[in-house]
């Protein structure tokens, strides 16, 4: 059995590789050239260990990957200090002029999709002879409909999104989360044990977890503020920045709140006033230029954990096909919840041309989605959705990650093309 040491090591080492691969040979935007060569890895040992039942490859490679808990690395781990690491580069102004958009998004928005997902994956599956039963497929809705704050802000870097629709995008994956983990929650509660919790306890939940997050991140962030504020030592104010996302995450969890919405707003908060009144401009370059480096890196981890987790999946062939009917389903349900949110919101706020095929198509699912899953352990249907999410992640970061460009260009033509075509 390795150490924690041990397999740190080699994850880190595994990812340099790879990054220095994709950088070489691959030059694809940098944590899906990881993914894809984490994915490439992974095939290549399951061809391994089908060659090789005898000589024990099967239980070391098992054995070594499962000693990672995915769930608990990512949803206690990476993701908070990946939020904070996008968080502090919000701008508030922006933000605060496209709130009632990024809440409705985030809330109403994901709640539709969560709807429209679970009936098509219930209608669909039911249809080939392989059902999964309506309670199952709404924790399927809940854990699939958010968009992954990760993958979604990866795949933005990499192209030029007009500045209303960017913070649209960005501002839903941020906040998203904490009203997917309680939906995530309801729905495995109502599945497992057949109790429903109620409208007043699920109104409790998200008032708890949102709201109560909020409170805490903006509580814990003043804070951070005010010590900043006091001080102009930049590696000191590092470890502050530090001290601040572990603390808030911690904090959240112990109190039943949302760790990522804590997160965020501590992030905006520093980001914002932090930076432009308890910074001075060596500070503001080590701090911001330190939280660059994390995003970038535990960017790559998360995304090669990803790809090596297939490794270890137990796969049925025939489950490809419930993946199959999963992909068409998450999209129809994005396109529904952004076509409602977009026609509600728009007489109140302005839109850039084309949001509705952009946030379709930029509504990219990643490693909170397999986090979810894999947290249900062995309960049933696990391996189903499973399957499902699978199948999902990978198309979504792989085919829409790496043609969102392609959309952008189609549905938001240039200034040249809009003058010539109203010149025609």
């Amino acid at each position: 059995m390795l150490s924690l040491f041990q397999m740190l090591a080699i994850l880190l080492t595994a990812t340099a590789i790879f990054a220095w691969l994709n950088h070489r040979l691959v030059r694809l935007p940098e944590s899906i050239g990881v993914l894809v060569l984490g994915l490439a890895t992974s095939l290549a040992l399951v061809v391994l260990r089908n060659l090789f039942p005898v000589a024990g490859f099967d239980t070391l490679l098992t054995r070594s990957l499962r000693q990672i808990d995915f769930y608990d690395t990512v949803m206690h781990g990476l993701l908070g200090f990946l939020l904070f690491a996008s968080a502090i580069n919000v701008d508030l102004r922006r933000l605060r002029g496209r709130l009632p958009v990024v809440g409705g998004l985030a809330t109403f928005g994901t709640a539709i999709s969560t709807v429209v997902i679970a009936v098509a994956l219930w209608w669909g599956t039911d249809l080939i002879g392989m059902p999964i039963g309506l309670a199952w497929a709404f924790v399927f809705g809940a854990l699939i409909a958010p968009t992954d704050p990760v993958a979604v802000l990866a795949a933005l870097r990499t192209v030029d999104v007009p500045e209303n629709l960017e913070t649209d995008l960005t501002g839903e994956t941020l906040f998203n989360d904490g009203i997917a983990v309680v939906l995530f929650a309801v729905t495995v509660q109502f599945a497992g044990s057949g109790s429903d919790p109620g409208p007043d306890a699920i109104v409790g939940m998200l008032l708890l977890e949102a709201v109560g997050g909020a409170l805490l991140g903006l509580a814990t962030g003043y804070l951070a503020y005010r010590a900043l504020h006091a001080i102009d030592d930049y590696a000191t104010e590092v470890l502050i920045s530090i001290a601040l996302v572990s603390a808030t995450y911690v904090t959240a969890d112990a109190l039943h709140m949302s760790g990522p919405i804590s997160v965020v707003i501590a992030g905006v908060l520093i980001g914002n006033r932090g930076k432009d009144r308890a910074m001075s401009e060596v500070t503001r370059r080590y701090v911001f230029g330190f939280w660059r480096l994390v995003d970038e890196i535990l960017n790559s981890v998360l995304f090669m954990l990803v790809g090596l987790e297939l490794a270890v999946l137990p796969w049925d062939t025939g489950l490809a096909l419930i993946g199959l009917i999963a992909v068409p389903a998450v999209l129809v349900g994005r396109f529904l919840s952004v076509s409602a949110s977009v026609l509600v919101l728009s007489r109140w706020k302005p839109f850039a041309p084309g949001p509705i095929p952009v946030m379709t198509w930029g509504g990219v699912r990643g490693g909170v989605s397999v986090a979810l899953v894999l947290s249900l352990g062995d309960q049933a249907q696990h391996g189903p959705l499973l399957a499902a999410t699978y199948v999902v992640v990978l198309f979504s970061i792989l085919v829409q990650g790496l043609t969102l460009g392609q959309v952008i260009r189609w549905a938001l033509p240039s200034q040249d093309d809009r003058a010539g075509q109203r010149g025609a």
